[in-house]
């Protein structure tokens, strides 16, 4: 018997990410398994602060400092043998609820930029990731003409 989590990023309780969820819950069960499903969509999950208390919290200490519902979904997600992501496809990507409860880091979201370019037929005119490259930004903002 496994322990499945899933996150459900969708925004109607009853769309068609449901019904996947409902048959997916339904044969996990029948073959014997624990499943625990979190409707994000009535959570109340804060956006990230930036503030690295996850990067630096000690074993025992929540790893946010934040008091919202994501307390319960890394509860259930230490516990669970099995996640399962239920998002429909919003601009070429997972619901922002279902981003903001499961993370993400550069890479992601440079992909993610890369479909809206390729799907809007944009061109890219620079990047700057990461802290501290205020120079580097400033020279992308003088470069637009």
């Amino acid at each position: 018997m496994a322990s499945i989590m899933i996150l459900n990023g969708a925004a109607r309780k009853n769309g068609n990410t449901a019904k996947l969820v409902k048959a997916f819950t339904e044969g996990a069960i029948g073959a014997g398994n624990e499943v625990r499903e979190f409707y994000l969509q009535d959570m109340d999950i804060k956006g990230c602060m930036g503030c690295e208390h996850c990067s630096s919290a000690e074993k025992g200490q929540p790893p946010c400092i934040q008091k919202d519902d994501m307390a319960k979904i890394n509860g259930a997600f230490l516990s669970s043998d099995v996640v399962v992501f239920a998002s429909p496809v919003y601009f070429w990507t997972v619901t922002g609820t279902l981003k903001t409860a499961a993370g993400a880091d550069y890479s992601q979201a440079v992909r993610w930029y890369e479909t809206y370019e390729r799907n809007l037929h944009w061109n890219n005119l620079g990047e700057v990731l990461g802290t501290g490259k205020t120079d580097a930004a400033f020279r992308l903002g003088a470069s637009i003409r």
